[in-house]
């Protein structure tokens, strides 16, 4: 059962990273924020943005901040699997025979930073896939266990840029979280140039043990969660889909494919580990609400219209909270294109 002191000690943990992390952080509070409680929830989380913006920057604080091995594999075209999760190399034994042996790759770590991953054609982006699911590698006939905890942190330019590949879509429903990270403001780009002409070096001491976050994870997978929000919850992901019977028409006019039941799992998660972090006891609408966002965006395929219309997946997580509550989200912000929109959807 859980104590007030397990409450009190998931609480000040957090604010603890939280603190470390925006030594090397300038403003991106909401990312931030949104990374740790994937992190302690154990999932993945893909970080979008231009370059520039401290996307790499913020893993590796993280990895500073957790004492716990890090890995940092740079996605490139010429990249292969192997090179991720490792190969069989031949060596002399002490008899001086010639036997194959396993050459671990940069996967066997806690912390995996996935560098630029969409540089990287799928079939290496592919690789990943056991490793972000089931925490293993298979290789060489066998199967080998990665060590907990162990996450993988992707970072990625737009899609439309030029030199990328779009993840696969099985790819994609691995992550817990798509993070998008925003241009900075004016006032914000000159905090950054000034810190950075100090000193380059990230400054985030270690704060939290593989132990703490293993502890934190358990707690929050005991807190309890009402049936009316979990219904809430599970009606939102429902209502991605447009083949389902009572579909809100416009699901059906603008969303192609619906989020994964592996969205549902996730809102619930993440909702607990949010609710412990604000030092409650409860999840609450106002959690669902607020990690909608980086739960569905990309799990939603937007349909043709969508596209062609320029309406953001943003816009269409906005609508159907709407339209499953009956009344404005209290969270979340209407999304800038929604503001614009002189028609409803």
């Amino acid at each position: 059962m859980i104590t007030e002191k397990d409450v009190e000690f998931f609480a000040d943990k957090s604010r603890e990273l939280l603190k470390e992390i925006s030594k090397d952080m300038v403003g991106q509070q909401r990312v931030v924020e949104e990374t740790v409680i994937a992190m302690i929830a154990g999932g993945n989380v893909l970080l979008e943005g231009v370059p520039g913006v401290g996307k790499t920057r913020l893993v590796r604080s993280l990895g500073r901040a957790f004492s716990l091995p890090f890995s940092r594999i740079q996605f490139t075209p010429d990249l292969m699997p192997a090179d991720v999760t490792g190969t069989n190399i031949i060596e002399k034994n002490e008899e001086g025979q010639n036997v194959l042996k396993f050459q671990k790759g940069p996967i066997f770590s806690n912390i995996i930073l996935a560098d630029e991953i969409n540089r990287a054609t799928p079939k290496t982006q592919s690789a990943l896939l056991e490793a972000m699911q089931e925490h293993t590698v298979t290789a060489g006939g066998h199967t080998m266990n990665l060590d907990e905890p162990f996450f993988v942190l992707a970072t990625q330019n737009p899609i439309e840029q030029d030199g990328t590949y779009p993840l696969p879509e099985a790819q994609m429903d691995r992550f817990m979280f798509k993070l998008v990270v925003g241009f900075p403001t004016v006032a914000e780009l000159a905090s950054i140039v000034n810190m950075t002409q100090e000193s380059m070096e990230e400054h985030a001491n270690s704060v939290m043990t593989g132990d703490d976050l293993l502890a934190m994870r358990k707690t929050a997978k005991e807190i309890p969660i009402i049936d009316d929000v979990l219904n809430y919850a599970m009606k939102l992901v429902a209502a991605t889909h447009p083949e389902i019977k009572g579909a809100p028409d416009f699901t059906k006019e603008y969303i192609r494919f619906g989020a994964s039941p592996r969205a549902a799992q996730a809102l619930i998660t993440a909702g607990k580990v949010r609710a412990l972090m604000a030092g409650r006891l409860n999840v609450s609408y106002d959690d669902i609400n607020t990690l909608a966002y980086p739960v569905l965006r990309h799990r939603i395929k937007p349909s043709f219209r969508a596209i062609t219309e320029k309406v953001s997946v943003d816009s269409l997580i906005y609508q159907l909270m709407l339209d499953i509550n009956g009344k404005r989200p209290a969270a979340p912000a209407e999304p800038a294109d929604m503001k614009k929109k002189k028609k409803k959807i």
